[in-house]
């Protein structure tokens, strides 16, 4: 196959000669063109002569008070003119990854401070750095973590599960993750509050599936005050279906404090829920900012890490 002529860069086109152009038709001069480059005007001629034969046309005819653009010499300015302006835009972006204002970060989180701390965070974000791009992953930290081992977060907020060798991650701690109890507006724990705990047990009940560790929190929980397992309890990890089972029926739900006062707040989404009087000292497990103690982040990534652990009141690693 026949090989085409090289490609300009190639064959030593400059960029200085692209901005020569464009000061050309922007003063009808090679005089005030080259004073704008800080070159002599023979030198910005030699420039000008080497670019047309590079490109092989006619890019400007001479007249008395200065220079003509061709109709090529026109077209290429245009064009020159706005290589430039991309030139200028793609420095300024990498300058901009480079130190964090730029970018795209990948983050995790378990409900409860995903509500708390990364909404109120990624919304201040989204106006101090526009150009960072966000994917936000709510799940359960035995989900979080394998996303995290395999680069697909740059870091979460959660625990770190006993299953998994704990050297390999570096955690900065927040504190526990309360939980409350909740029921629909009217339900008959609504309109008589519970005492304790005995009177729920008799309810449905809706919170993690089996093996989770707000599931193994409650149960635990429960058993250290000699109380009984609830009979009926469905299993889910979506908030959504917890809401909607515990507005559409007798379910009491379990979820994360945070979570529950978000979603009962009327600034928020005003949900017709309650929360029971009962187990205040319901907690999970502390929970923090996860990474990998041998990848560094992205300086996106570093930006939006420190910006959570200061809403956390912490001081970023």
């Amino acid at each position: 196959m026949t090989k085409g002529p090289p490609p300009l860069a190639a064959r030593g086109l400059k960029l200085r000669q692209l901005q020569l152009i464009v000061d050309v038709a922007d003063t009808g001069q090679v005089v005030a063109a080259a004073q704008r480059l800080n070159m002599t005007q023979p030198a910005a001629s030699r420039m000008l002569s080497e670019l047309e034969h590079l490109l092989g046309v006619k890019l400007t005819a001479r007249h008395p008070r200065g220079v003509n653009l061709t109709a090529a010499g026109t077209r290429l300015a245009e064009l020159a003119r706005g290589i430039l302006h991309e030139i200028d835009s793609a420095a300024t972006e990498v300058r901009d990854i480079n130190n964090g204002k730029a970018g795209f970060v990948s983050l995790g989180s378990v409900s409860g401070p995903s509500l708390d701390l990364v909404l109120p965070v990624l919304q201040n974000l989204r106006i101090m750095r526009p150009q960072i791009r966000f994917d936000v992953m709510v799940d359960s930290s035995d989900r979080l973590i394998g996303e995290l081992i395999a680069g697909e977060v740059n870091f979460y907020l959660g625990r770190i599960p006993d299953h998994v060798d704990a050297t390999q991650f570096a955690m900065q701690t927040i504190g526990p993750e309360p939980m409350s109890l909740i029921v629909r507006e009217g339900h008959e724990l609504d309109v008589r509050p519970p005492s304790d705990l005995t009177e729920t047990l008799r309810f449905d009940w809706v919170m993690q599936p089996r093996a989770g560790l707000l599931r193994r929190t409650v149960e635990a929980y429960l058993m250290e005050r000699g109380l009984p397992l609830p009979q009926r309890v469905v299993g889910t990890a979506s908030l959504m279906f917890t809401l909607a089972l515990v507005s559409r029926s007798n379910a009491i739900g379990v979820m994360s404090t945070q979570a529950e006062e978000f979603f009962r707040s009327q600034a928020s989404l005003g949900a017709r829920i309650v929360r029971l009087p009962v187990a205040p000292d319901l907690m999970v497990a502390p929970y923090g900012l996860v990474t990998m103690r041998d990848r560094k982040l992205t300086p996106a990534a570093a930006a939006a890490y420190r910006a959570i652990a200061e809403a956390a009141g912490l001081t970023a690693a």
